[in-house]
């Protein structure tokens, strides 16, 4: 990854919150009615220019798009990209299939009267067995978004020319999907088993990653169902047989990125990014030899998240590639009180104790958005916890190499 040796870079994970301007566009086509596409793409190209600068105001060195070209979400955006997927209704067989439709975990189970109250106020429906879907592979995966990513890498990269921010060189990444969160539930009618629909799914994907890659922009590869999933599965299933089936992915990943620029290329993970208990999450220690695994130049994850906060003495406990960046969140998503410099500070100093200075990025635990109409945060908070990043980066550069960060 690229890094500044004499100081401490800043980013985030991509998804921002959705300017008001921008909605009702994303309303239409969500819904599938008419829209003025010409206005729509006037409206996001400013969109895109506007958030970048923000972001180099707010100190933030390698930005996003904020995920503004997407509609659906992180990872939904990809099933107008990819072709060979159907969905439709789900048997009665398949709605008791966690690997068959999208249900919800051991989370959801322990506490359904949180969860009742909390996912309408996130766009979500409590789902149900009279209204679960299946996901069907039932044709050949191809890639067919490539008018869409050229559109999404041209915003970016006009948006990023236009940025005059003092003593600030930006530099930018467009965030993409990993295959184990592009389908996570899927039933295969096509082909002849798992692996060979996956590879087929990782041979698309890099269509994507690498059209990014070879505009100059940097990719983040998220992966959010690959932890996520964990609670979903376990139990029936032992964790055995959950690795057996993250690994599975984590080589189609591989595949995917067999050949491509390794130091502009990092993977994020996260627990889900919603404010919710997690007490049935992953241990970080049972899947980091996984994540170690893969073709990667640095790891952005969930570091300030109260329930994960503490593995980040699993990191000192495991043999990190000297290639590799750390990028922990030092800011939360899921919490509207803005994280003191000084903490984020602290935060940074365990990882460079661990890889050296060098070797460690600021980051975000997820996303401040969870699509296009879901914040996690307001807006007005959302650029607060920026700037504390910031500055709490400097903190730890001065701490660090015994002078003063420029800012």
């Amino acid at each position: 990854m690229a890094h500044i040796p004499s100081r401490i870079l800043t980013t985030h994970v991509g998804s921002l919150v959705r300017p008001p301007e921008l909605v009702p566009f994303l309303e239409k086509i969500e819904e599938g009615r008419p829209y003025d596409k010409s206005a729509y793409e006037a409206c996001l190209r400013e969109c895109i220019a506007d958030v970048v600068r923000q972001q180099a105001e707010a100190g933030v060195d390698i930005v996003s798009d904020g995920e503004f070209g997407k509609t659906g979400n992180w990872a939904w955006y990809i099933h107008q990209r990819i072709s060979g997927f159907t969905q439709r209704p789900a048997t009665p067989e398949e709605a008791r299939d966690p690997l068959a439709t999208r249900s919800m975990g051991q989370d959801f189970a322990a506490f359904p009267e949180f969860y009742a109250e909390y996912f309408p106020t996130q766009g979500f429906r409590v789902p149900d067995s009279a209204t679960a879907t299946t996901t069907v592979c039932n044709g050949p995966i191809r890639y067919i978004g490539h008018a869409q990513v050229q559109r999404d890498i041209a915003n970016l990269k006009a948006a990023v020319a236009k940025v005059k921010v003092a003593n600030i060189q930006v530099d930018a990444f467009l965030p993409l999907v990993a295959p184990a969160s592009a389908f996570p539930f899927y039933k295969n009618e096509y082909y002849q088993d798992e692996e060979s629909l996956l590879f087929a799914l990782a041979d698309a994907l890099r269509e994507e990653y690498k059209a990014v890659l070879d505009a100059g922009l940097r990719i983040q590869i998220d992966d959010a169902f690959l932890p996520y999933t964990y609670e979903r599965i376990v139990p029936p299933m032992t964790l055995a047989q959950y690795r057996k089936w993250a690994e599975r992915r984590i080589d189609a990943l591989n595949h995917a990125l067999d050949g491509l620029p390794q130091e502009r290329i990092r993977y994020h993970i996260c627990w889900g990014s919603w404010n919710a208990p997690h007490i049935y999450d992953v241990p970080l220690r049972d899947i980091i030899d996984l994540l170690l695994k893969l073709r990667v130049g640095g790891y952005q994850f969930e570091a300030a998240n109260v329930r994960h906060e503490h593995e980040w003495k699993v990191w000192r406990d495991v043999k990190i590639p000297d290639d590799r960046v750390l990028i922990p969140g030092v800011i939360s998503h899921v919490t509207n009180v803005v994280e003191h410099p000084e903490l984020v500070a602290d935060r940074l100093m365990r990882y460079a104790d661990i890889v050296g200075r060098e070797r460690v990025m600021a980051g975000s635990d997820c996303g401040f958005a969870q699509g296009p109409f879901t914040r996690r945060v307001h807006p007005t908070i959302q650029w607060a916890k920026l700037r504390a990043q910031a500055e709490g980066a400097r903190i730890a550069t001065a701490r660090l190499w015994g002078q003063s960060a420029s800012s």
